[in-house]
């Protein structure tokens, strides 16, 4: 667990701090990268966490009604969040005011999101009992590195204070770790039932289809077809599907 919590802190980190770097970019190589982890996350979501949830529930329709709650949950968190979750970047906000509740509301969408998804990685052993973790490891870390850099660039465009926005950096990159630290020690002390974190399993993978839907479908400008960004789905669906098997 040591080691998960680690890698999810340090490559959300590095991926924030790369603002410094490189300067914020709408470019077809980011666009790419982000519907590549929008169809790695969909397809470990469809092939590897629901398959479990429901394998494993004695009340699959009570699963399937919490998978419901996490997508349409997800809508509403990014309403806070203005899809930084899943890569958007925002332009600077000229209304000082309305800047410091903005990132106030960011960072409380962004933790609860961060520390649920955090949570998924701590399995009770009857749920993830033939599978380990790593290939919901790597799509977790897909989608935190280029939310993390959407994160700082904004941050940086809206504040003066560069020195604050990298704290607000590193506690954007503590919330996965905690929310599986936090989860691993109920898992241990049994504080919840197996059920209970079933269905709490069920609202993340909820949450996690409205983001990979949004993203690979919001890369298809005005729904036309574009080759390079299906390609790129696809690699990264295929790529999940290989890593399930192999794994």
């Amino acid at each position: 667990m040591l080691l998960d919590f680690l890698i999810l802190f340090f490559v959300a980190l590095m991926g924030g701090l790369l603002t410094f770097l490189l300067p914020p970019t709408k470019s077809n190589g980011y666009r790419l990268t982000l519907v590549f982890a929008g169809g790695y996350l969909f397809s470990v979501t469809i092939i590897h966490i629901l398959p479990e949830l429901f394998a494993q529930s004695k009340t699959p329709t009570y699963v399937g009604a919490f998978v419901l709650l996490g997508f349409f949950m997800q809508q509403v968190l990014e309403s806070l969040t203005s899809g930084v979750e899943h890569g958007h970047m925002h332009a600077k906000s000229k209304d000082h005011d309305h800047k410091i509740a903005g990132t106030l509301s960011l960072m409380v969408g962004l933790a609860l999101h961060g520390f649920l998804e955090g949570g998924l990685l701590a399995h009770p052993s009857t749920i993830h009992a033939h599978h380990s973790s790593n290939t919901l490891l790597f799509g977790i870390l897909l989608h935190k590195a280029p939310a993390a850099f959407a994160l700082m660039s904004m941050l940086t465009c809206q504040m003066k204070n560069q020195s604050l926005a990298v704290v607000l950096l590193v506690v954007f990159s503590l919330t996965s770790p905690m929310g599986l630290l936090v989860s691993d020690m109920f898992v241990e002390q049994h504080y919840l039932s197996e059920g209970a974190f079933t269905l709490l399993f069920a609202v993340v993978s909820g949450s996690f289809l409205h983001i990979s839907t949004t993203i690979v479908f919001e890369s298809s400008v005005e729904h036309r077809l574009n080759i390079k960004k299906l390609s790129a789905a696809l690699l990264g669906a295929v790529l999940a599907v290989l890593a399930e098997l192999l794994y």
